[in-house]
């Protein structure tokens, strides 16, 4: 018997169908056009005055002023209004009996703490005529897709259905953050996103010419992680809690890019009608509705809500090194939840590891099955560079 990373014993021949397809095979990495330097890529790298008002503003501004009463009733707070969100995070898949999805499936009372559950995607795309990266150079920046689900949904098998809900997230620092000392911006590109969309505006390849005359290719998205997700709050922070699913076995992608097998980030809204940091100014600001701003009150930063996470909304991905403990951790308060947090997680991520082992032959078909997309015409999920 051999132990999977829920802790869920199986049978040696049924160990991860997926993990017995090889990944995809080294290429170097290659420029297709020599006639000219490629055009720089968009980089929000970290600067001093991003760390500067990071640490002036984070963890100290959410909710100082709040009495201990309005602190003990901000979970149920957040939760409410999360759930009267109008960016179709909660819909239901538009083909329901072809999805894996199945409404109404938990019984008894969620974690009033979860926000928004679902299925989360790790894609990143390489540099500029660039077809196969073989380092982390090679990368223009990492890519998050959200699919989010009901609250009270299950997964079962086949694909997760297209809802018209999914969110796709860029996080031009190339690496996603592992310690509480990573903290850079991320910004939201597309909401209530369609596979359809999805397919032709992000995951395909581009090819074009400079006003130069230089042609150019944008290479496709590669997909390098899988797996289920959490949007918490604790009432002072929000958090993003991952499981991986796929690939089962962390490789050297995985790593290099800030993957971990169970990993989570706090999440802190970035209050727009304040100056952005240098080198993170966007020439537009979310549009957001006047009940968010007067949430924001003074401060510059809010810990996230699944609301906030409309198109140009710029929010910072501060990594936690305790892993998931904190994002997952049982409310005490919360007397008629059934389940805890990690209960919750652990149940969705074996859930959709079974469904996920009956998608494709590899990792890469099961992903681009899953997204409605023939995996043929995409990159391998990559383990190794």
């Amino acid at each position: 018997m051999t132990q999977t990373r829920s802790g869920r014993s199986t049978a040696a021949g049924d160990k991860h169908k997926l993990d017995e397809a090889p990944a995809s095979p080294p290429a170097k990495a290659q420029r297709k056009s020599s006639g000219a330097k490629a055009e720089k890529q968009l980089t929000l790298d970290e600067s001093l005055g991003v760390e500067s008002e990071v640490k002036e503003e984070i963890g100290n501004d959410d909710n100082d002023d709040d009495t201990e009463e309005e602190k003990a009733d901000g979970v149920a707070k957040k939760k409410k209004k999360s759930a009267d969100q109008s960016d179709g995070t909660a819909a239901e898949p538009r083909n329901e009996e072809d999805s894996a999805v199945k409404a109404h499936g938990r019984g008894g009372a969620l974690p009033a703490s979860i926000l928004e559950k679902g299925i989360i995607y790790f894609f990143f795309r390489g540099r500029i005529d660039i077809e196969h990266p073989e380092k982390v150079d090679d990368i223009a920046r990492t890519y998050i897709i959200l699919r989010p689900i009901p609250l009270d949904a299950k997964l079962t098998d086949g694909p997760i259905g297209d809802a018209g809900n999914s969110r796709l997230i860029a996080v031009p620092k190339k690496k996603l953050p592992r310690t509480g000392k990573d903290r850079w911006i991320a910004f939201v590109d597309k909401t209530n996103a369609s596979f359809d969309q999805l397919k032709k505006e992000f995951l395909a390849s581009n090819d074009y010419t400079t006003q130069a005359g230089l042609d150019r290719h944008s290479p496709a998205a590669s997909p390098f992680g899988e797996g289920v997700y959490a949007i918490t709050t604790t009432g002072r922070e929000s958090h993003l809690a991952y499981f991986l699913t796929l690939p089962e076995k962390l490789g050297d992608v995985q790593t290099d890019l800030g993957l971990k097998e169970k990993g989570s980030w706090i999440l802190s809204t970035r209050n727009p009608k304040y100056p952005a940091p240098p080198n993170v100014a966007f020439p537009e600001a979310p549009d957001y509705p006047q009940e968010i701003f007067d949430e924001f009150r003074s401060r510059r930063w809010m810990g996230t809500l699944p609301k906030h996470l409309i198109p140009k909304a710029q929010f910072l991905l501060i990594g936690e090194s305790s892993g998931v403990d904190q994002a997952l951790k049982a409310d005490e308060k919360d007397t008629k939840a059934t389940e805890r947090p990690i209960e919750e997680m652990e149940q969705l991520e074996h859930e959709d590891m079974e469904r996920m082992e009956h998608l494709g032959k590899d990792a890469s078909e099961a992903i681009f099955t899953d997204l409605e997309a023939q995996a043929s015409g995409y990159p391998k999920l990559q383990t190794t560079f």
